[in-house]
């Protein structure tokens, strides 16, 4: 793995131990648009968390496909970096295939759980749940998608 990119934030989190802040250090690019992300692998799993706000929401007041869509594409990433796989910088999706399943409540967690299915010399094939809610949780989507790894400079 190339060295990240230093335009990308991942560092610990101070107000959650074990958790590694991800996203653009640039607030306008769309990352920020999602809010902060945190994210950190678990029992083979990748785990990354939003919280989505208002501007995420549509009339019928729970998160916008859309929105879910974006957060599910950049989770892939942030979990492909966790998975010490690729750097941040210029991978890019292939393809992302999305079942949406529940409606995401505003103010409360998201969390993408992100499985590596395969890797080989030039792809990532991954596959989760957005889930929220804690004890009680709820799926909100399921994907799969693939990503190209950066080509060597």
């Amino acid at each position: 793995m190339t060295e990240p990119k230093t335009e990308f934030l991942y560092e610990e989190h101070p107000d959650h131990p074990g958790w590694m802040r991800w996203g653009f250090r640039d607030s306008t690019r769309y990352n920020a648009f999602l809010g902060e992300m945190i994210v950190r692998v678990e029992d083979g799993l990748a785990r990354v968390r939003m919280t989505p706000e208002r501007q995420h929401s549509n009339l019928a007041d729970v998160v916008h496909g859309g929105a879910l869509l974006g957060f599910i594409d950049v989770s892939l990433f942030a979990a492909a970096r966790s998975f010490g796989l690729v750097a941040a910088g210029t991978a890019v999706t292939l393809d992302l295939n999305t079942h949406f399943i529940g409606a995401g409540r505003i103010g409360e967690p998201l969390e993408a759980r992100v499985e590596l299915l395969r890797e080989t010399r030039r792809l990532l094939f991954l596959r989760g749940l957005v889930v929220q809610g804690g004890a009680g949780e709820e799926i909100a989507a399921e994907f799969s998608g693939t990503i190209r790894k950066p080509s060597a400079r």
